[in-house]
């Protein structure tokens, strides 16, 4: 009968077969210790000490039984199953002392000693062994991983790594040199730079990370650290799940560009944080977007009397509705939510809807923010993204909003692209009509570059491309960006927004630009694969470069002019932009309108190139149904 034979029985039979050892193995310590009187030979044949064993055999297992032992799952034997090995013996011990002067009435005192340490050993060590015996059986099924961070949340991770059948772990790393050659339960701690040597003792292909407490420049500096092995580097959450006892092998997620980032957000201030939100009415345009639906669950958190999600996506309006009323039941709130929908072309739907709830606050990030898809439909990019704030900002005018906060962009700054234009141009606007005197509505801008997770992010783009092989596709290989989190975003939107003192500029501190091929390297090797070009032809995945897009800048700016100032959030600065008084923008606005009706795309390059936008188109016209036309004719 082999090993895989016996580990398929039914548990009874197990239990029965252990049962039988311990039997044999309390036979074993009997006689052995018999076997040191000095008249030996005949306590074969002694009745009485048949009776010792047999009362202390039957009351050692009773008492084994009771004390849980054969509940115990071999392969997970712990300290508590050896404790409970260790307390039997020492009834049994007892049983043999007292049973041996009932029967014989004679007994050198030396003898249960003996029989208890050989008891003790015999019925531990079988256990230990045959527990070696199946822990090696599994891990040669197993995958063996390096846990990096020897803390409270190492030792976690490490339990609950034991409780699965998918890894084992060889060793902890730590930086602290006080852990370093210390032993955690059998595992040893290294140090970092012995890494090498795990992954080609143990052939370690993951790297566990177990360090939540850590700042995000610390972690950055860690996945540096590791970027050089062919390891997968997989992470827990932070310490909110380490503190609710979450951590499990199930929670591990891969490394994220938050990670490589290394940038750690800025605690938000309360006051800023309620100042246009807290008792107020709240609409939200493009509610059901990436930056739209993350700022709702922000403002919800604020309190606001009523929440208005103003969205022209049915779907996506849908959706988080139900995600900000399923929030709600499970903190018991009752904020009253309003899903509407609508296009912010439709300026009567708008003030309509803003006098009806007398909304005070709107946060605009309704508009087509896809480069290429606004260069391949110019004429609706133009009247979503500058005519649809036009009529937004008119209609906070007619129905006496307080504030009215746009979501710009960094690509406004000296666009090459009509989507960046346009946002310039609905930049203008607001600052505009925040000139004209007797404005009541407080009108500012927020301009930000690249949010990670949003729609359109190359991060996720990179993922599912390395996920299916690759390759990676890169437009080019000097191509940088700024990015930020969705949430440290809309926090700071919505700072900045009260922040505003009336057609003010705000630029958000982006930290530094990422050359995105560093960044497609870094999730390749993260992902435990390997990097394949000309000078590595055996690697994984490749990246190729596709060429620029249309409207497509190498570089992306924040800042036009260089007057630029500090404010009090240190995130946060203003800018001092070039500007146009209401009457000359509302000439160019009515000539663009026209131009848009009658899908002149000539004319509206001409306009977009006349207005103070910096425009600089690097393509021709690449509207497709423009394209179409003239190809026709």
């Amino acid at each position: 009968m082999n090993l895989e034979t016996l580990l398929a029985l039914p548990r009874n039979i197990k239990k029965t077969f252990f049962v039988i050892h311990d039997v044999l193995m309390i036979f074993v310590a009997f006689w052995f210790t018999q076997s040191l009187k000095a008249d030996y030979s005949d306590e074969w044949s002694n009745v009485a000490n048949w009776l010792v064993f047999a009362v202390t055999a039957a009351l050692t297992i009773l008492t084994f039984v009771r004390l849980g032992l054969y509940r115990a799952v071999t392969r997970y034997v712990s300290t508590r199953v050896l404790t409970s090995a260790v307390f039997g013996s020492v009834v049994s011990m007892a049983v043999f002392f007292l049973a041996t002067l009932l029967f014989e009435q004679r007994l050198r005192l030396a003898l249960p000693i003996v029989y208890f340490l050989l008891l003790v050993v015999l019925v531990t060590s079988s256990r230990m062994i045959l527990r070696s015996v199946l822990s090696n059986r599994r891990k040669k099924q197993m995958e063996p991983v390096i846990i990096y961070g020897a803390g409270q949340s190492g030792r976690q991770l490490l339990e609950a790594v034991k409780q699965v059948s998918e890894y084992y772990a060889v060793a902890f790393v730590d930086d602290n040199p006080k852990l370093q050659r210390s032993m955690i339960y059998d595992l040893t701690v290294f140090r970092p730079s012995e890494i090498q040597d795990l992954i080609d003792r143990y052939g370690v292909e993951k790297i566990l990370l177990a360090i939540p407490s850590a700042t995000q420049e610390e972690r950055k500096a860690i996945v540096e650290k590791l970027e050089k092995y062919k390891c997968e580097v997989l992470t827990i959450p932070g310490m909110k799940d380490l503190v609710d006892g979450k951590i499990s092998v199930s929670s591990l997620k891969k490394i994220s560009v938050v990670d490589l980032l290394g940038r750690d957000p800025v605690a938000p201030r309360p006051e800023l944080m309620s100042a246009d939100i807290t008792g107020k009415t709240v609409m939200v345009t493009g509610a059901g977007g990436s930056i739209g639906s993350e700022l709702c669950r922000q403002i919800l958190r604020c309190r606001p009397a009523k929440l208005l999600l103003f969205e022209l996506s049915e779907f996506s309006l849908y959706s988080i509705d139900k995600e900000l009323r399923e929030k709600q039941t499970e903190k018991g709130t009752d904020i009253e939510v309003v899903p509407l929908l609508g296009s912010v072309q439709d300026k009567e739907r708008l003030i309509g809807i803003m006098k009806a709830f007398a909304v005070e606050t709107v946060y605009h990030a309704a508009a087509y923010k896809h480069v290429p898809m606004v260069e391949f439909n110019t004429i609706e990019g133009i009247r979503n993204n500058i005519f649809g704030t036009l009529s937004c900002a008119q209609a906070a005018v007619e129905s006496s909003v307080e504030t009215f906060v746009l979501i710009s962009t960094d690509k406004a700054v000296r666009p090459t692209n009509t989507m960046g234009a346009s946002k310039r141009m609905a930049e203008l606007c607001l600052q505009a009509l925040a000139a004209e005197p007797g404005q009541k509505t407080r009108f500012c801008m927020v301009r930000f570059g690249n949010v990670l997770g949003s729609s359109g992010s190359v991060v996720p783009v990179f993922e599912k491309q390395i996920a299916a092989g690759g390759p990676i596709t890169l437009t080019h290989p000097d191509i940088t960006r700024y990015f930020m989190t969705i949430p440290e975003a809309a926090q700071l939107v919505i700072q900045a927004g009260a922040m505003g003192k009336g057609g003010d500029v705000f630029v958000l501190d982006m930290g530094e630009s990422v050359k995105i091929i560093d960044l497609a390297k870094q999730m390749i090797t993260l992902s435990g694969l390997k990097l394949k070009d000309a000078a590595h032809p055996d690697g994984d995945i490749e990246i190729k470069t596709t060429g620029l897009r249309p409207g497509e800048k190498l570089y992306e700016e924040l800042l036009i002019g260089d007057d630029v100032q500090k404010t009090t959030h240190p995130r946060i600065m203003t800018a001092s932009e070039v500007m146009l008084p209401w009457q000359q923008l509302s000439a160019i606005l009515t000539r663009m309108e026209s131009a848009c009706r009658d899908m002149n795309q000539n004319d509206l390059r001409a306009l977009l190139l006349e207005a103070p936008t910096g425009f600089n188109p690097k393509d021709g016209v690449c509207d497709l149904v423009w394209q179409q036309t003239h190809r026709a004719v």
